[in-house]
């Protein structure tokens, strides 16, 4: 079989053979390719030893020595060549205490995680697969190199990745292998929140973002995300659903960014509706989908704990989008997020459950105001994502109304209207200009004039904003 590389890895690699060492592209690119999917990076392993490989390239770059990779630079692009290895005793479950180097390519793939990413590759030799990792993705199965104990024991976080390559590939993972993961669950708490959270992101991201539920059915959850568990625990006895707190969110998080997946179950459902009035075009980046993929796991964190029961035995949770928002802050700060993507998920959560807009022009202006008009695109899609995993009773209602409020927020954009300060036609300055004193009088003038635009855009001038001013008075 032939694998197409790109043309500077097997540079790299005729480099390395030419001045008589073995040298394959391994790893994910591999298991990539075989599955005719395209590679996020190229990784090469070699016979040689970094000081080698430094000696026959002219731009390397030192990534990780110590462990045997050397970051080989062709016009500007970089390719981690790593020596074989193989790893000594791993004495806290997530570091060897030493790596000792070795000519061995039998070695180094056997220390890896799962046989689907324990294969080799070069033109001269074609394919290297010694623990059936080919075979496995025939019948797409992720399986430990090996004893999966000692795996998982090496370093815990295989057990997370384990689940993490299940929802990217729809792989089932292979029975011993999910027994050991279960039982080795509790030492990832021995792994830094950094990378669990990497890991975790990449499950949300993925295509099967519900494979949640596999690693909460073998208690990995219960270590790295505890609060979905006590989710799945939560019932949810009302007419907005049909199913409990946890298994809502791990809907809401598959809907959040799907339009393909929305349309469909439009369409099932109300086959007579618009599904494009509600659906978004936006083609949305990575970093927005992370945004919308977290918010949709934690948009209900505080229905545990807000759980009320009325008379009729009906559940309730006044609350808790509030008490959510300062949940999820809790938790993304946890996992040492961005200051940015805490801020946009804290706001979601705080805004996902407010329906109580007018669905007026200047009722819409008060909602982008009141939430910021960089939210309000990810807030209509998550809205659009919590309403498709309610129940199906109500679905037309509240696609009617969210169709409502998105053509009326299009036509406000369209216009330019103004919904926040920063828009008005007058500044702080201004003001000062026509007499007002500094101090916090100029803020509370602009805030009672953007009020007034927010009802009435076309007041919106520098002549109209100053004559409602007349007659105030301009002492502080």
């Amino acid at each position: 079989m032939k694998i197409n590389m790109p043309e500077k890895v097997n540079q790299i690699i005729a480099m390395l053979l030419e001045h008589g060492y073995e040298a394959y592209a391994v790893g994910g690119c591999v298991r990539d390719s075989l599955l005719s999917r395209e590679a996020d990076d190229w990784d090469i392993t070699t016979s040689a030893s970094p000081y080698e490989v430094k000696e026959l390239f002219k731009r390397t770059v030192d990534t990780g020595i110590q462990h045997g990779t050397v970051t080989v630079l062709l016009d500007k692009e970089g390719f981690e060549v790593t020596t074989y290895r193989i790893d000594g005793e791993y004495e806290d479950g997530r570091h060897p205490k030493q790596v000792e180097f070795t000519k061995s390519l039998a070695e180094d793939l056997r220390r890896r995680d799962f046989t689907i990413n324990a294969m080799a590759y070069n033109e001269e030799n074609g394919l290297v697969d010694l623990f059936g990792g080919r075979e496995d993705l025939e019948h797409k199965v992720i399986r430990c190199v090996g004893n999966a104990a000692e795996r998982f024991e090496e370093d815990a976080l295989r057990i997370l990745r384990a689940f993490r390559f299940s929802a990217q590939l729809d792989f089932a993972i292979e029975e011993t292998t999910r027994r050991e993961a279960a039982i080795h669950a509790g030492d990832l708490k021995k792994i830094s929140a950094e990378r669990i959270r990497t890991e975790l992101d990449k499950l949300l991201l993925s295509a099967h973002p519900e494979r949640l539920l596999s690693a909460f059915q073998s208690g990995i959850t219960a270590v790295v995300l505890p609060e979905f568990d006590r989710m799945l625990e939560t019932p949810q006895r009302n007419t907005n659903h049909q199913y409990n707190v946890g298994e809502h969110v791990l809907h809401t998080i598959k809907f959040a960014g799907n339009k393909k997946l929305q349309q469909e179950v439009i369409n099932k459902i109300l086959p007579g509706f618009d599904a494009a009035s509600v659906t978004s075009d936006r083609a949305w980046s990575k970093r927005e989908l992370r945004m919308l993929r977290w918010s949709a796991l934690l948009h209900d964190v505080a229905k545990p704990e807000m759980h009320k029961i009325d008379e009729n035995g009906e559940d309730h949770f006044p609350g808790h989008a509030a008490a959510g928002a300062e949940k999820a802050r809790q938790v993304l700060q946890r996992f040492r997020f961005d200051n940015e993507t805490t801020d946009y998920v804290v706001r979601l959560v705080a805004a996902h459950d407010y329906y109580q807009y007018e669905k007026t022009d200047a009722g819409l202006r008060k909602t982008i105001h009141r939430f910021g008009p960089d939210l309000m695109e990810m807030l209509w899609e998550l809205q659009l994502a919590d309403v498709l995993a309610q129940s199906p009773a109500l679905l037309e209602q509240k696609l009617s109304e969210l169709a409502i409020a998105k053509h009326l927020h299009r036509l406000i954009i369209e216009r330019g209207d103004c919904v926040e300060l920063k828009q008005l036609a007058v500044s702080g300055k201004d003001l000062m200009e026509a007499g007002f004193a500094p101090g916090p009088q100029i803020g509370k003038l602009l805030s009672g004039l953007l009020e007034a635009v927010l009802e009435e855009p076309e007041q919106n001038t520098k002549e109209s904003l100053l004559f409602r001013l007349q007659g105030q008075n301009k002492q502080p």
